[in-house]
């Protein structure tokens, strides 16, 4: 296996699997365990995979981002592409909520309560929040092109429930220098196994 870089996210998966002969249209459960440079396991991954490699948009989802004690909450949240997402400010001061990314260009002006329209991330990727008045306020926005998506645990692990199969899978993690998805490929065995796979970026 080639070493992991200072960039590097490794992949571990435990398959949980159903006894042999289970046909492959029926859904097997499949942990993922992402882990870092060093192979410390990483709490706090954004993990989605895309079936068969298919992709698809969010029909009226939802989600939202806080802000409480002069921080966002969460400061990760995962939505797939469509999803509209509200900024709640529930501190006593007011908050200029932006963000640059390329895919999503927000400009939340100081306000108190909630904004009247929420906003619609409708393109894959990470978009970095920040507030223009408390420097120290950030979060993330992990967007990704499947309903199939997940937060690792502080282990590092994150559970689906997959068929078997070749299917997409894509990876993100704060402290990665890239603010783009890693991605490879994922088989996933009709019974049984354990594989072992690496994302390089």
């Amino acid at each position: 296996m080639k070493p992991a870089t200072s960039s590097s996210l490794v992949l571990c998966l435990p398959l949980a699997l159903c006894a042999a002969g289970l046909p492959t249209a029926h859904a097997v459960p499949v942990t993922l365990q992402v882990r870092g440079p060093n192979g410390q396991p990483l709490a706090g991954a954004a993990v989605a995979v895309e079936v068969k490699g298919r992709t698809g948009r969010a029909t009226g989802a939802k989600a939202e981002i806080g802000q409480r004690d002069r921080q966002f909450t969460p400061q990760l949240l995962i939505v797939q592409t469509g999803t509209a997402v509200n900024f709640p400010n529930f501190d006593t001061v007011r908050h200029h909520v932006y963000s640059i990314s390329p895919i999503k260009v927000i400009d939340i002006k100081l306000y108190s309560g909630t904004p009247t329209e929420p906003i619609v991330f409708d393109k894959p990727g990470v978009a970095a929040l920040g507030c223009n008045i408390h420097d120290r306020m950030s979060a993330h926005v992990v967007v990704v092109d499947t309903p199939v998506f997940g937060r690792t645990d502080g282990r590092g692990q994150v559970s689906f429930d997959l068929p078997a199969g070749e299917h997409a899978l894509k990876a993100w993690h704060a402290g990665q220098k890239s603010t783009s998805l890693q991605s490879l490929k994922l088989d996933v065995p009709a019974a049984g196994g354990t594989s072992t796979v690496t994302l390089v970026e």
